[in-house]
């Protein structure tokens, strides 16, 4: 367990966010850098974690501002770059802990979202990149009125619940979706006005820069989701400038591919792919 600031000129500057990572039992053949969605934290992906350790990973995560143990107020962001400025921090985190070791990028929903934004900036610091389900296109497109009443209610009342998200949608598997109802450091209540402005502006610039994206990336999302749409992997599939990419729909999935009855071969087929893009060293 360790922990990073936000340093002065960022976004909730002086802001402890919570890191938990997990290493292989020899030394690593590459770290993986994982963002999680919104409204849970890292403590999440252990299982995530077991398998890439196992297959000789180190894997370093991230609480986002406002998340599980980390600063800030649950459903509420001051802008949306206090996230990509955390995953900043981490990988120097990452990079103080590990020197040259080969860097992976894993992003899962809003994670895939802060993850491509990282990317369009920051992509050199990496060899590979895996979005699981990213949010990039919202299921429906906003009217011009909703665009206003949001820029309206981000402004005058920032911290005012605007939307709920539905957690029958995260798995078919009715034990995950209880445990993620039960488990105390998931936020369960409302959106509020600022993030989903902040959302709805990432995403566009995650659209309008996804050609800037050059290095190999993998794209998985379930047919299924109701909560990120599918239709996001296939803008970044479609307009990422990356020569070397995949697109993988798995029929029937709902949103948390990795916690769905299909896990592992989900999981097989993200160690496959990390597996061939990591220098041999």
């Amino acid at each position: 367990m360790a922990a990073v600031i936000l340093p002065a000129g960022s976004a909730g500057a002086g802001a402890k966010l919570h890191i938990t990572h997990w290493l292989p039992a020899g030394l690593p053949k590459a770290v993986v850098l994982l963002a999680h969605g919104y409204a849970e934290h890292a403590g999440r992906y252990g299982h995530v974690a077991k398998r890439l350790t196992d297959a000789g990973y180190a894997v370093y995560a991230i609480d986002h501002w406002g998340h599980g143990l980390s600063d800030g107020d649950g459903g509420f962001v001051p802008r949306f770059s206090a996230f990509t400025d955390g995953m900043a921090e981490l990988l120097t985190l990452v990079e103080v802990n590990h020197g040259a070791t080969p860097r992976l990028l894993l992003g899962h929903s809003m994670g895939g979202l802060i993850s491509t934004l990282f990317l369009i900036e920051r992509q050199s610091a990496f060899v590979a990149a895996a979005l699981s389900g990213p949010a990039i296109v919202p299921a429906a497109p906003p009217s011009r009125f909703t665009v206003w009443i949001s820029r309206f209610l981000s402004r005058f009342f920032p911290r005012l619940g605007v939307l709920s998200l539905d957690a029958n949608g995260v798995s078919r598997d009715p034990a995950v979706v209880a445990a993620y109802l039960a488990d105390p450091l998931v936020y369960t209540g409302k959106i509020g006005a600022r993030l989903g402005k902040e959302f709805m502006d990432a995403m566009a610039a995650a659209q309008a820069g996804a050609q800037r994206i050059k290095l190999p990336i993998l794209l998985q999302h379930g047919e299924a989701d109701s909560l990120a749409s599918p239709e996001g992997s296939q803008y970044l599939f479609d307009h990422s400038g990356s020569v070397d990419k995949i697109l993988k729909i798995y029929p029937g999935l709902f949103h948390e591919i990795y916690n769905e009855p299909e896990r592992d071969a989900v999981l097989d087929n993200l160690i496959d792919w990390f597996d061939a893009h990591v220098p041999r060293h």
